[in-house]
Order: structure tokens, then C-alpha cells, then sequence
């Protein structure tokens, strides 16, 4: 199976490089400045689980266009707001039995890969890693945190989902082949804007935040107004999930926060349309009232403006 990983940042690179590590073939499409960095320094992974140093496959958008190629597999692991020249980029790559496979944070991303390259093509994933790039531009995984999830939309366990799961098992993260990817895109996605609401309003790490009077009913409010939404719209989280992730959310001491907060704090660019915004849209659709999740947004508009003026 020929593997192309859209991205070399803390998530591609980290599970592209983990892929790669097992002998698979793997090209990672990447911009030029990137691809400089990783040819001269190779992709490194920092990990409680082990670090490594690849020197690995490189292509560009710029090259693909000049010779197109189809893959088997293309993982889609970049940023919202680089969705859509990522989807220029990697069109070329795209032959008759390509399985596109995304891991963005929500889904509105679905609608624009499926109305691309149809619906057939573009399979269901998410991932749950705690990771980042250092100013080396190596990437950190932050814990053992690790599952990679994927899966036909329809809920069928299919021979390329089997396939796939065959071809990127590694004892280096968890790769579940799921029956019900929508269900963990949703549990994802309403975990994500809860904790992007906990760090970016308090301005602090889960730890800092709990620690404080009003703290705790502060996550307990934001994480209902987010279950609501994905409730409503037909993805309620099992409560045992739910517990789990209050705990986690609410950790005495973590200095748990979450990437958005950090980008932020690199003045980088964000993703406040589509994890917070496509979420509060789907809350208005359904009546569900988000003043913490709607606070958060209008927060992080200001925080997009302000960065556009400079």
C-alpha cells in the first residue's frame, strides 16, 4: 500500500513517522520551507514512548501537480484553515481506488472532500494526541496519549478498512478500526471545544483553572453546553466516556491545555470557525443555548482580526 500523509506537523508527522518506522511506504506532502527542514534535519519525534529520527519520503505540491501519481491511502492530518489548498495540493494524488482518510478536528470538513473527490472515497478518522512542534520544528508527543480511529461512515467493517488497519498497526499508538466513526469524530470534537473553552477563557491550563474558586462549575457548565450540542444532534456520549473526560478536564495540577490555546500563544493562525463556530452553529440549530462555547468564539474572531491588522 503506498501511503501519502498530507502534513508533517505534530499529528502527520507523528503517526506518518510511526507508519514509516515499520517499513511502510510512506511520502509525506509537505510546502517547500518544510520540506527543507525535514531533508536537512529528518523528521524527529520526541516520545515517552520512544524517539526516533526518519529521513523520510518528500513531495511537494508543486511536484505533484508536475507528475501526478495516485496512492492508496491518503491521510489527511493539516489544519482547517489549510484545508483548502491542502485540497488543490493532494488532488493529483488521487486515482480510482484512493481511500482518503481525514483526521481535522470536527466534521464540516466531510462536506468539502466529498463534494471534491465524492463520498465513496472519503472514509471517517480522528485521533486523540497531545503533541506539538518545538522551534526545531521536532515533534513532541506530550504524553502516551496516542489513538488513531477510523472507519466507513456507513458503519460496515470493509476489506480496505481491514487493509488499512493491517498496514498501520504499531505497538507506537492504538489504531481502532471503529463501527461507528461518527460517534468518536462527535466525542472528539465536544471534548476538544470544551477544553479549547477552558484554556482560552480562564486563559490558563486545566490545572490553574480548577484551582480557582467557581473553577470547577465553570468545566462542568462548559462541558454540558457541549454535550448538548452533539446530543441534540444525535451523538450523546456514554456517561462512563463522560466521567472519564471530566476527570481529565478537571485534574488538580494538570498543565493540560489545548493546542488552540497554545497557537495562540505563538500568535499563529487558529481553527475558531471550525471547531467552535460549525459546532455553535449546530447548538443554534437545534435551540441549544452555548453563552460560554458563543463567549469563546467571539474571542477567538477578535484574537483572528487582530492578528489579519498586524
Amino acid at each position: 500500500m503506498r501511503t501519502l500523509v498530507v502534513g508533517a506537523g505534530a499529528t502527520g508527522g507523528f503517526y506518518g513517522g510511526r507508519i514509516a518506522q515499520l517499513g511502510r511506504d510512506v511520502t509525506f506532502l509537505v510546502r517547500p520551507a518544510r520540506a527543507e527542514a525535514l531533508r536537512r534535519n529528518g523528521l524527529q519525534i520526541i516520545s515517552p514512548l520512544g524517539d526516533a529520527t526518519l529521513q523520510p519520503q518528500l513531495i511537494t505540491g508543486d511536484e505533484l501537480r508536475a507528475k501526478p501519481q495516485p496512492f492508496d491511502l491518503i491521510i489527511l492530518a493539516i489544519k482547517a484553515y489549510s484545508l483548502t489548498q491542502a485540497i488543490e495540493d493532494l488532488a493529483p494524488a488521487v486515482g480510482p481506488g484512493t481511500t482518503i482518510l481525514p483526521v481535522l478536528n470536527g466534521i464540516l470538513h466531510l462536506d468539502l472532500l466529498d463534494a471534491r473527490f465524492g463520498a465513496e472515497r472519503v472514509i471517517g478518522g480522528t485521533c486523540r494526541i497531545n503533541s506539538d512542534l518545538d522551534r526545531e520544528g521536532r515533534i513532541l508527543q506530550l504524553s502516551t496519549l496516542g489513538d488513531f480511529t477510523f472507519g466507513e461512515r456507513s458503519g460496515e467493517m470493509t476489506p480496505r478498512i481491514e487493509r488499512i488497519k493491517q498496514e498501520i498497526e504499531t505497538p507506537l499508538f492504538k489504531s481502532i478500526a471503529s463501527t461507528d466513526v461518527l460517534a468518536a469524530m462527535w466525542h472528539k470534537w465536544y471534548v476538544l471545544a470544551a477544553l479549547n473553552i477552558l484554556c482560552l477563557l480562564p486563559q490558563g491550563t486545566m490545572g490553574e483553572m480548577a484551582a480557582v474558586p467557581e473553577g470547577l462549575s465553570f468545566a462542568n457548565t462548559a462541558i454540558l453546553e457541549c454535550i448538548a450540542i452533539a446530543t441534540a444532534n444525535g451523538y450523546p456520549p456514554p456517561q462512563a466516556i463522560v466521567d472519564t473526560d471530566r476527570k481529565r478536564l478537571t485534574q488538580p495540577g494538570s498543565d493540560l491545555t489545548s493546542s488552540m490555546y497554545r497557537d495562540t500563544k505563538k500568535n499563529a493562525p487558529v481553527e475558531a470557525d471550525h471547531i467552535l463556530g460549525d459546532l455553535l452553529t449546530r447548538g443554534d440549530a437545534h435551540n441549544i443555548s452555548a453563552p460560554l462555547l458563543r463567549a469563546t468564539y467571539v474571542q477567538l474572531k477578535v484574537y483572528e482580526n487582530r492578528r489579519s491588522q498586524n
